[in-house]
């Protein structure tokens, strides 16, 4: 009698990637603008919605619902090394991105805390050149430093405290996404798995890291009103649920580092929130630093260099 072993299965293979180009590329790059867009509005969500002094049970509150959520609607779960990759993303995207993002923005004013988010196209460059092994875009990484230059225009603003925690915890949050987006962009997501079924693998995942630390640090906030609801509910379903799943079907079909730079948008948005709501003062250096900053965004999507080169891949320029 002989017995047969079953064959351990197979990595599942990444799903194809079509790449747009002309018009399909600008509707996609356009459509992908939203998302920054939205997560601009987390810092007046925060400060005028949200219970001050837990960040950690709000980043949660923001991942976990939004991640059973996507479970549900994609009815896929990982498999194999899927597992732990998601585990990683999750944590990089979510669990250590959005405390910090939170941090910040109790410790800064709006826009200031959003603009340190546009050292990540710098980031991700240099991270896409290590880990991807794409060809440095000169081009872009100019433009990442120039929007970089902005954020400065805006921090030596009149109304600009610089409070250093809240410095530490911006910078800290550009530096995980953008390890956390490169790392997307390089495992793709398997064959037949939506990207709403991979942002729900990752804010599971994400959930899942942050429920201990959130009860044991933060707990639940005492008298959860309305308006907290509300604002848990917008950064839940909009900021991570639709988001996430545009940004991820988003970074396997555009070059990683013009993705990026689409994330200059996000101070934009928080300090026109922050100046219609807030009533936060915007000075002429600050909105020339918010000029300079949309500028390398829309410049970033451009790539020169790319057509003088011959037989390069569309997603090589990085």
């Amino acid at each position: 009698m002989t017995t047969t072993v079953p064959a351990p299965s197979a990595p599942v293979p990444p799903a194809p990637v079509t790449v747009p180009t002309g018009g399909a590329r600008v509707a996609w790059t356009s459509m992908t603008a939203i998302v920054p867009a939205v997560w601009g509005t987390t810092y007046i969500v925060t400060t005028h919605l949200l219970p001050a002094g837990h960040p950690v049970f709000a980043s949660m509150m923001r991942a976990l619902p939004a991640g059973l959520v996507a479970l549900l609607l994609a009815r896929r779960l990982p498999r194999g090394s899927w597992w732990w990759k998601s585990l990683v993303l999750g944590t990089l995207n979510m669990a250590a991105f959005f405390p910090l993002l939170f941090v910040a923005a109790q410790h800064l004013p709006g826009g200031v805390a959003a603009t340190l988010g546009a050292a990540q196209p710098i980031v991700v460059a240099f991270l896409a050149v290590g880990i991807l092994h794409e060809r440095l875009s000169i081009w872009r990484v100019v433009w990442g430093v120039l929007g970089l230059a902005g954020v400065g225009l805006v921090l030596i603003g009149p109304e600009a405290a610089l409070d250093p925690v809240g410095v530490a915890a911006g910078l800290g949050g550009a530096l995980s996404m953008g390890l956390g987006v490169v790392l997307t962009k390089k495992w793709g997501r398997p064959e037949g798995v939506s990207a709403i079924g991979l942002a729900g693998w990752q804010l599971t995942a994400g959930g899942l890291v942050l429920l201990l630390p959130a009860l044991l640090i933060d707990g639940v906030p005492p008298g959860i009103d309305g308006p907290a609801m509300l604002g848990y509910a917008w950064l839940c379903l909009v900021g991570a649920l639709f988001a996430y799943t545009i940004w991820f079907a988003a970074i396997r079909r555009l070059p990683v580092t013009a993705t990026a730079l689409l994330g200059l948008l996000s101070p934009l948005v928080a300090a026109i929130l922050g100046a219609a709501i807030a009533g936060e003062v915007l000075s002429s250096v600050q909105l020339a630093g918010f000029a300079l900053a949309l500028a390398a965004m829309l410049a970033g999507q451009l790539n020169p260099g790319a057509k003088r080169r011959d037989s390069v891949a569309p997603e090589a320029d990085g």
